[in-house]
């Protein structure tokens, strides 16, 4: 919320909770961070349009064709990919009709599955990894200096850190 947004007085805001405003630096860095990541999103799954997938079957794909044997345990797919189990089994069953992936269940655990890459798969991944790549190449990376390209990998591993620390336990 702006601050410009909020009462002359926010301790008299019933919803303050003691919030501590984002400062206009801050205001910046946080939106400017959101408009692009959503629209860099948006346009690498747009640019997957050609290959028939979206950014979540890429996504599920390239996991697993780089897992051993092109097979993952479900819920490792699942935490990987950063997907909630129903959306990934919802993924899964487009994927599947698709003729992309297959489930196979786990022989150790009764009520657990892999996720397994089929040919089809593998001939989807690799046709559109050139196109993939080039799109993040053309949208991401040439904007980026190699000091830029250095400070994001370093601010973003310290988010990720953070958030996988304070994540909340299932």
């Amino acid at each position: 919320m702006a601050r410009q947004n909020l009462p002359e007085n926010p301790k008299q805001n019933p919803t303050h909770k003691g919030a501590q405003w984002l400062n206009p630096s801050e205001m910046k860095a946080w939106r400017q961070y959101i408009v692009a990541s959503r629209r860099l999103l948006e346009a690498l799954d747009s640019d997957l349009d050609n290959h028939d997938l979206s950014m979540s079957d890429y996504e599920i794909l390239a996991q697993l064709s780089d897992a051993p044997d092109r097979r993952m345990r479900m819920s490792e797919l699942a935490d990987i990919a950063m997907l909630s189990r129903s959306r990934l089994s919802h993924r899964m069953k487009v994927m599947e009709k698709a003729g992309w992936v297959k489930r196979e269940a786990c022989p150790i655990d009764k009520r657990g599955y892999f996720a397994v890459m089929t040919p089809k798969g593998w001939k989807a991944i690799v046709a559109a990894a050139p196109d993939h790549v080039a799109s993040v190449r053309m949208r991401f990376v040439d904007h980026l200096t190699k000091a830029d390209q250095g400070a994001l990998a370093q601010i973003f591993e310290k988010v990720a850190t953070s958030l996988r620390q304070n994540q909340p336990k299932d």
